[in-house]
């Protein structure tokens, strides 16, 4: 039996998708290009900014790639490859999927069979994003407007401008680094009896009990540390040698390959009572 999440129809629909994308890119580098030498532009200078324009894509391709991997368990390989293609990043797609999989009981770090289960995810995946592309065109630049206009009448608010968006940022990344380091995943589990049947109560009802399937533990947090070291020393080289400061877009993702990395080195050289080391007793009940 075919995987629904692999199916032909799902295949079909991101090669439609694919080759829109490329029609759509392919006909704004070709009238760029005519533009740019009515302009009087220099070929040589339009070939240069083409090249180090796909050269600085790569930064954020790797990036999208490891969204697509971390994705891939739980809803296949064509969903996050269509998602990507179009619009998303790591940060909201992840936890967009994350928190519609948490919500049914789920995790993505275990694979979808229920096609509901996979349906809700995807759509509150895409849900998530068309609202911005129909809502910023219309108030985006009424707002940045006003905000711009708050912030910048003097010294003052244009600090205060800049606290309040790097507070948003760093909630944001809080809210991970508190995943990272003290979370844990919650599934609902049917309660069976001796024969091996759900349980039904009085009410008629399937009783369920929940349970913790996955736990943060020491090798959540020696990734953690091991991706902070990787980024500030990164960045630091970035910077501190000046031939490679156009390198420096490279720096996150190449962090997290290598964090990512240390995870699997870690699980295979450290004792197992500490590689396997997690706060919370998987399959303990709550």
């Amino acid at each position: 039996m075919t995987d629904f999440k692999e199916s032909s129809a799902l295949y079909f629909i991101a090669f439609g998708v694919i080759a829109f994308i490329f029609a759509q890119s392919l006909f704004f580098i070709i009238k760029s290009w005519k533009h740019g030498r009515e302009l009087g532009i220099k070929k040589e200078t339009l070939v240069n900014t083409v090249t180090s324009s796909i050269l600085f894509t790569i930064a954020p391709a790797i990036s999208i790639l490891v969204t697509v991997f971390v994705l891939a368990k739980a809803l296949g390989v064509v969903v996050p490859w269509i998602r990507l293609t179009v619009i998303g990043n790591l940060g909201y797609e992840t936890v967009a999927a994350e928190t519609a999989l948490n919500n049914l009981g789920g995790s993505l770090s275990h694979e979808i069979t229920d096609m509901k289960e996979f349906s809700t995810v995807v759509w509150a995946m895409t849900i998530g994003s068309i609202f911005p592309l129909t809502f910023l065109p219309i108030v985006c630049k009424k707002l940045q407007n006003k905000i711009g206009g708050a912030v910048s009448k003097n010294e003052k608010t244009k600090k205060l401008g800049d606290v309040l968006s790097a507070a948003a940022f760093i909630g944001i990344i809080s809210a991970f680094l508190a995943r990272a380091i003290n979370g844990c995943t919650v599934t609902s589990e049917p309660v069976l009896d001796s024969s091996g049947a759900q349980l039904i109560n009085e009410a008629g009802e399937k009783v369920t009990q929940k349970v913790i399937s996955e736990s943060s533990g020491a090798i959540s947090i020696l990734t953690l540390v091991f991706a902070i070291v990787f980024m500030l020393l990164l960045t630091l080289l970035c910077r501190k040698v000046k031939a490679l400061e156009k390198f420096e877009s490279f720096a996150m993702p190449l962090s997290m390959f290598g964090a990512m990395g240390c995870a699997v080195l870690f699980t295979n050289i450290l004792p197992e009572s500490i590689a396997t080391f997690t706060w919370y007793e998987i399959g303990g009940i709550l």
